[in-house]
């Protein structure tokens, strides 16, 4: 391993992009303008929508794209790359647009969360970096939101950083996990690069280090008087777990008239522990001592712990939630949708697969979100082709009619809606044009876009299908070219 080489990003592609960049520049590809769409499949857990995330992380990409000396010496050595390709990489930079949907966003099945316009050899070498990233953080921040929605207002803690798929997974995992709705991470430096807030108190290490468990709730409390928080359960939690932290609450916090402070539970029957210490905690006058539960949680057991009773006002989520584990991949693609030839026409492209799922939307397109005026709620995304307007396609009487993508006879008509532009402009030739919004307002807007969406899209088991609807101009165009290629 070559430990002095600086991590370039760039060169974090598969080998075939490189491969196929060379064998276009060769070609005389290299400058034939294409569009690509980063969209998915199906929703992680069976849910009704997805959160984009991983945005910010692509720009930071896109702005530092460059292969250095080492690289194309690298690449050199390989023997299989044309020395003027070589010399193409050596000054190469992105010149092309970008459009995405913002972070924060619910995003639906087969519509483009990212679309790249932009030289063929550009397209190609993003591949890998562009799904990696938003695929990690999309998961991250649907599973993180499925539960904070479980916890029904109660504060969501990440908790899994030693638990993640490597370094990137704990730290950009935190960032997701706070889009999707966490309120603060155990990863400090997710706290110092991104400005997710970072907390913790103690481990059972600190309670078993003291002589005595009292001794280590005291010593805690004295140092941090501040709304401290004493984990409950490394020996006996009902025994003398909670009753040390009420002795200790009020051997130093109550002379100071401090009322804030709290516990925690790793372990055990949560639902009866949760309910025993509520009400050992208020029978010792600490009315306002929280109850935080950590230990394998995720959407399905808080729901069950809250249907049970359980006396919790915070959750600690660890590895459930940094790893998405009961469906730990989200499955986003990048497939090319249109070429342009040399008058800038743009020529849509299909790919078919007997699995008709993977049969792609071809066109470069824009996509809407449908609201209702009445209420406020999506109806559902529509779109259509880059060079359509949504006038156009409105009926006389201002109704909009939309094709179902997938069944040729099913229509719907809807009216006294607002249609909303959901996939701006990131990049345009090369420069960003984009306003960057805080961490803290992404997760604002995760919420308030949330709140637009049906709670019948937003259940658990078997929740209502969202619709994403085509123009009739891009239905038209997606059966021409499956005609077309059946044919040959």
């Amino acid at each position: 391993m070559n430990t002095s080489k600086t991590l370039n990003m760039t060169m974090l592609c598969d080998f075939y992009e490189l491969t196929m960049g060379n064998g276009y520049f060769k070609a005389g590809y290299k400058d034939r303008i294409t569009h690509f769409d980063l969209y998915f499949r199906s929703v992680p857990d069976q849910g009704g929508y997805a959160i984009a995330a991983g945005l910010e992380q692509v720009i930071d990409y896109i702005q530092d794209l460059h292969f250095d000396e080492e690289d194309i010496q690298y690449l050199r050595d390989r023997k299989m790359f044309d020395e003027e390709f070589l010399d193409y990489l050596a000054n190469f930079k992105f010149t092309g647009d970008i459009y995405a949907i913002p972070e924060g966003t619910p995003v639906f099945p087969h519509e483009p969360i990212l679309t790249v316009r932009a030289p063929a050899i550009q397209t190609q070498l993003l591949e890998t970096f562009l799904l990696l990233t938003i695929n990690h953080q999309s998961l991250i921040a649907t599973k993180a939101n499925r539960i904070v929605r479980a916890a029904k207002g109660r504060p969501v803690l990440e908790f899994g950083s030693r638990r993640a798929q490597g370094s990137s997974g704990a730290i950009d995992g935190a960032r997701a996990a706070f889009i999707g709705g966490c309120k603060g991470t155990a990863c400090t430096i997710s706290d110092q690069l991104y400005g997710v807030p970072a907390g913790g108190t103690m481990a059972h290490a600190w309670v078993q280090m003291f002589d005595t468990q009292y001794e280590a709730f005291r010593t805690y409390c004295e140092i941090y008087p501040e709304n401290p928080v004493l984990l409950v359960d490394t020996y006996n939690t009902l025994k003398s777990g909670i009753p040390d932290a009420i002795r200790a609450f009020n051997d130093v916090l109550k002379p100071k008239g401090i009322t804030k402070c709290g516990i925690r539970l790793d372990s055990g029957d949560m639902a009866y522990l949760t309910k025993e210490a509520r009400r050992m905690l208020d029978e010792a006058g600490w009315t306002e001592c929280t109850i935080t539960v950590s230990n394998s949680l995720d959407e399905n057991v808080i729901q069950d712990l809250l249907l049970q009773g359980a006396q919790i006002d915070a959750f600690g989520v660890g590895e459930r939630l940094i790893t998405a584990r009961s469906e730990p991949v989200f499955g986003g693609v990048y497939k090319l949708v249109a070429v342009e030839d040399d008058q800038g026409n743009v020529i849509p492209k299909i790919k078919l697969s007997e699995n008709v799922a993977k049969i792609t939307i071809p066109q470069f397109k824009k996509v809407f979100r449908l609201f209702d005026n009445a209420d406020g709620m999506a109806i559902g995304d529509w779109m259509c082709t880059y060079d359509e307007t949504l006038e156009e396609n409105l009926n006389p009487d201002g109704s909009l009619t939309i094709f179902d993508p997938d069944v040729t006879w099913k229509t719907k008509t809807i009216s006294n809606f607002t249609a909303k532009q959901i996939q701006i402009p990131i990049f345009l030739d090369g420069k960003l044009v984009y306003q960057r919004p805080t961490l803290p307002e992404i997760q604002t807007y995760c919420k308030e876009q949330m709140d637009t969406m049906w709670d019948s899209v937003k259940r658990f088991e078997n929740p209502h299908n969202y619709y994403v609807d085509l123009s009739q101009k891009l239905w038209d165009i997606k059966y021409e070219l499956l005609t077309h290629h059946k044919e040959r």
